[in-house]
């Protein structure tokens, strides 16, 4: 029996929530995933639904979701659907619930250098079978500055500051990129890169999707 995703896309137009949706919906059929793609967030609101499919794929940014939709969301991750996203479309979601950044591990604070920043996206080697054989890529694209979980597993960082800012003065660190964690019984997979549709030309963000995606599946 095929693996079930549900992909729910809205909110901020400005990440191309529906072609960022398409994109992902395109490669889990092509993992054999049976997809689901919905465009309202009344798809959180049957618990029972939710805790029989698989996979769960948030791509939905600077939105307000109800607090028995989030609490739904909880339950389903906690008895162990899985669920995987990026960039705002998942941890940037929904700004006033701390429940939903609890879940996915980290929140967008900050893009120093906007969308035209050239950074370097360093795999952290044998930290997960994900990143096995991806080398490092630089990316031009928003890089995102994160609170994040100190519990998460990291995958990928990037070297900040790239760009000027009120963060420079603390000097260099690296940033989470790409990470992994555990919420409950659910597995829980993010990328920050996807700041539009076309950051997935790129081979190797498509590749982490494609496995996160696979990984983080019930």
């Amino acid at each position: 029996m095929a693996k079930q995703a549900l992909v729910v896309w809205g909110g901020w137009d400005g990440h191309q929530p529906k072609e960022v949706g398409e994109v992902f919906a395109r490669v889990l059929k092509e993992e054999g995933f049976d997809v689901e793609v919905s465009d309202t967030l009344d798809s959180f609101n049957d618990v029972e639904k939710l805790k029989a499919i698989d996979l769960i794929v948030p791509v939905w940014t600077m939105g307000t979701i109800s607090g028995e939709q989030e609490a739904n969301v909880l339950e389903a991750v906690e008895s162990g659907v899985g669920m995987a996203g990026c960039h705002g479309g998942m941890c940037d979601s929904f700004r006033n619930s701390s429940g939903w950044q609890w879940l996915t591990g980290g929140q967008f604070v900050a893009h120093p250098g906007d969308a035209g920043n050239t950074y370097r996206v360093k795999i952290v080697a044998g930290s997960s079978s994900i990143v096995d054989g991806i080398e490092d890529f630089d990316v031009t694209s928003e890089q995102y500055f994160m609170h994040v979980d100190p519990s998460i597993k990291v995958l990928a960082v990037t070297p900040m500051p790239t760009a000027d800012g009120p963060h420079v003065p603390n000097g260099q660190f690296e940033m989470p990129v790409v990470w992994t964690k555990y919420f409950g019984q659910g597995k829980v997979f993010y990328n920050a890169l996807g700041h539009n549709a076309q950051i997935f030309d790129i081979p190797q963000a498509l590749e982490l999707m494609r496995r996160g995606f696979n990984w983080a599946a019930k």
